[in-house]
């Protein structure tokens, strides 16, 4: 067996964690941003972003794993979920950028799992850190990964980001006027 294969697992299994991570992102911006209108059902668009966030989180289990297991670094436990703490000095911020996407993506996940537990503004609130998951990945992937400059890694980071930024700013401009008690204007029913 090659002995480079868990290098090639884990930078394999990050690239796809941080598209599946962008893909949900966009999936529920079309869910929430009514982009897509009708079609498709909003209930498959909610499945799907669910389901695009679970294969974020086994993708980033598989690049942790395959960290862990690489025996040219030599990735401690500690070095993989506490940041700054890896004697790695020049990559140590860009660890740190994917320790901090790592929790932000426990938190989100977590707490969807529990939206129907939780105060919707709770996990409303949690759940707008997948921007900064996002960022936080990208940043990771530009400062720590060996594909960084890859054209083709770079094409897809580039439409990841261009469609988050573009359903975002149609999301925020779309959005239906308030009055201060938190209903539609023009609704009559109060539901918001």
């Amino acid at each position: 067996m090659n002995e480079q294969v868990w290098w090639y697992v884990a930078r394999s299994g990050g690239i796809v964690a941080l598209l599946l991570a962008g893909a949900s992102v966009i999936w529920g911006l079309l869910l929430s941003s009514g982009f897509l209108d009708r079609n498709p059902p909003k209930r498959w668009l909610a499945e799907l972003h669910q389901w695009l966030g679970g294969l974020t989180v086994c993708f980033t289990g598989v690049h942790l794993l395959g960290l862990w297991l690489d025996g040219f670094v030599s990735y401690t436990f500690a070095d993989l979920f506490v940041p700054f703490v890896s004697d790695q000095a020049p990559g140590m911020v860009a660890t740190a950028w994917g320790i901090v996407a790592f929790y932000l993506l426990v938190a989100v996940q977590g707490t969807s799992l529990l939206m129907k537990r939780l105060p919707r503004r709770w996990w409303r609130a949690v759940h707008l850190s997948s921007f900064g998951l996002l960022v936080a990945g990208v940043v990771h992937g530009a400062m720590a990964g060996t594909d960084a400059t890859n054209p083709v890694y770079l094409a897809g980071v580039a439409v990841m980001s261009l469609t988050t930024v573009f359903l975002t700013t149609y999301r925020v401009l779309m959005r239906r006027p308030r009055t201060h008690h938190g209903t539609k204007v023009g609704s009559s029913r109060g539901v918001g």
